[in-house]
Formats: structure tokens, sequence, C-alpha cells
């Protein structure tokens, strides 16, 4: 569900994708590389197309380059695989933030963030506010924030394992949704690519 041209022209022309595009020039071996370069290396290195999807999921940007299915002109079995299909999409673009890897998530930074700030606090009340005789006190609640972020984290990890496997799963199922609906003459998968980003225009 993935535009290559698309892929292609964005890591070409968009600032977001420049240090992909400094990859690319590195393996291409010059510095003005056209999209057919681009395209070629995105064919032969899966590691750079991995690198464009990761940075649009951080930046909240969809790798879904398919807009949702037109009912209107639909009949029986098409309007209903179709349905099928974008009540799919709706959900893969919600879970696509869980295909990040747990340790490069905004969740677990924000957990980290959240620890320090404990940490300072716990410094800032023994030896600004000269508590030192609640010190142990302190720093007992400090230890329980440890143990209750470890434990939040843990949570979340397996969110994130959990739901990366329903994304994965609802992803194939889609595309053979979209393939049956297209052999079938029901809909043109090339109608449905969304070609540029709104956010980048």
């Amino acid at each position: 569900m993935i535009h290559l041209q698309r892929v292609a022209m964005e890591i070409k022309t968009v600032g977001l994708y420049d240090l992909i595009l400094q990859d690319v020039q590195k393996l291409v071996g010059k510095s003005r590389v056209s999209v057919d370069e681009i395209l070629d290396i995105l064919k032969k290195n899966p590691q750079i197309l991995e690198d464009y999807k990761q940075t649009n999921v951080e930046y909240n940007l969809s790798n879904i380059h398919i807009k949702d299915i037109p009912l209107e002109e639909l009949k029986g079995e098409c309007k209903e695989k179709a349905k099928r299909i974008n009540k799919n999409l709706n959900l893969l673009r919600q879970l696509e933030k869980y295909t990040l890897d747990f340790e490069q998530s905004s969740t677990l930074v924000m957990i980290f963030s959240v620890e320090f700030i404990v940490l300072f606090s716990v410094q800032y009340f023994i030896i600004l506010l000269d508590l030192k005789e609640w010190q142990w006190w302190i720093y007992g609640f400090f230890a329980l924030s440890i143990v209750a972020a470890w434990l939040y984290a843990k949570k979340e990890r397996k969110k994130y394992e959990e739901n990366s496997m329903i994304f994965e799963d609802r992803y194939e199922k889609t595309l053979k949704l979209i393939d049956e609906l297209e052999k079938k003459g029901c809909i043109k998968k090339s109608d449905l690519i969304i070609k540029e980003c709104d956010e980048h225009v």
C-alpha cells in the first residue's frame, strides 16, 4: 500500500528525508540523483524504504498511500468488500504508530522524561528544602516511581507488540481484498493511490 514513485519523489524533494537522501547519494556514488535512481535503490536496499517509513511514523505521516474506496458506484459484494477495506484502512492508520520499535517510540522518551523530572524533584526536596531527615522516604518514593515506570514500560511494550501483529495481519488481508476487487473489475487500484502528501505541499 506504499507508492514507491511517491516515496522516491519525496526523498528527492522533501527536506524531511534529507538524511535518507544522503544515504541514497552514498549508495549511488554521486550527489545529484534522479527519481529513477532512487527507485532503483529502494528496490535493491529495503532498509532505505524502512527508514522512510520510520521517519513518517515518527512525524505522524501515513505510509498507507491508498485512499478509502468511494462506495456510491458500488453494489452487492463489491460494496461489502469495499466497506471492509475502508474499515481496515482506518484501523491500519490508527495502528501505524505501533509499527515503530518500542525502543524508538515517543512513549519510552516520555517515561524517561518523567523519571528525570522525579529525580530532579527528589534532589530539590532533599537539598534545597533541607529535608535530610525525610531523605529515605523521598528516595523510597523515587524507587517506587522507577518500579512504576518499569511496569508501565513493560505494559506498553506488550501493547506495541500486540498492535504491530494486528497491523501486519490486517495489512496483508486488506491487500488481498483490494486485489480481489480489482480482479472483479469493481475498482482500479491506480485510482486509489494518494500520489502526494498534503503535509508536504
